[in-house]
């Protein structure tokens, strides 16, 4: 698969399922933009070549600021964008602070809909581009001590098929990956959380909580999920919009 002529924008490149994405476009020839807030992303970017833009995805101005970089990085047109930043925090919903919240929902609904506002343009006018939101089995079911982070997973899947529905007679495609517990930093976070809030053994929360409703008993790695993403990216993917692809390893089959 080559994408030598293409651009993409990959946010919460620094790391986990981003990290994976990036090095996977890369590898398929296409021109990478590294985004994200931390110094590792500066080291990710640096190895593949690729530019790196970074922005706090929780100010509005900023994701503006952004889109604009990508864009002016890219001569004007981003082929690409893979919305993946984001982060957890577990809390009961009446203990949950309510500006841990707002960023929540900023960052991981908010900021995606932003930099769909200002990039797809370009790609209607190129008539092809590929909108992959990175979202998540809790986009469609729900668990407890994740209000936040289910809300905003919830209305990314209602962002992805509206734009898919607008946006496919200009040959652009919009969709949502769905995965399971990605071995990931921020998972390895949330199991110290986990094992807090529930009172239970770290080794507990993954037997039980990130693997229990599981027909798979694995964690999946982030290359899984970032091959999946560039077939959603490549021509062959083009038959493919408005969908929540569940790679969940057997966890909504129940």
């Amino acid at each position: 698969m080559s994408l030598e002529d293409k651009t993409v924008l990959i946010t919460g490149a620094g790391s986990g399922i981003g990290r994976a994405c990036a090095q996977a476009f890369a590898r398929a020839g296409a021109r990478v933009l590294v985004h994200d807030i931390t110094p590792e992303a500066q080291q990710v970017a640096d190895a593949l070549g690729a530019a790196f833009l970074r922005a706090d995805l929780s100010d509005q101005e900023a994701v503006k600021s952004l889109a604009q970089a990508a864009l002016r990085a890219a001569g004007g047109r981003v082929d690409i964008l893979i919305n993946n930043a984001g982060f957890q925090q577990i809390h009961p919903v009446e203990e949950f602070p309510e500006a841990t919240w707002n960023k929540m929902i900023q960052v991981m609904l908010t900021a995606p809909f932003q930099l769909i506002k200002y990039l797809l343009p370009a790609m209607k006018a190129n008539r092809w581009g590929r909108i992959i939101n990175i979202s998540s089995l809790h986009g469609v079911v729900a668990s407890p001590f994740k209000s936040a982070y289910i809300s905003a997973k919830h209305g990314l899947m209602g962002l992805t098929k509206t734009v898919a529905l607008e946006a496919a007679p200009f040959g652009v495609t919009v969709n949502a990956i769905c995965p399971a517990y990605v071995r990931t930093p921020i998972v390895d976070q949330q199991i110290a959380d986990q094992a807090r809030t529930l009172n239970i053994p770290e080794s507990a929360v993954i037997e039980q909580v990130m693997l229990g409703p599981a027909a798979i008993k694995r964690l999946i790695e982030p290359d899984e999920v970032a091959e999946f993403a560039l077939y959603l990216a490549s021509d062959k993917g083009g038959i493919i919009t408005g969908a929540a692809h569940m790679l969940d390893l057997g966890w909504t089959a129940r």
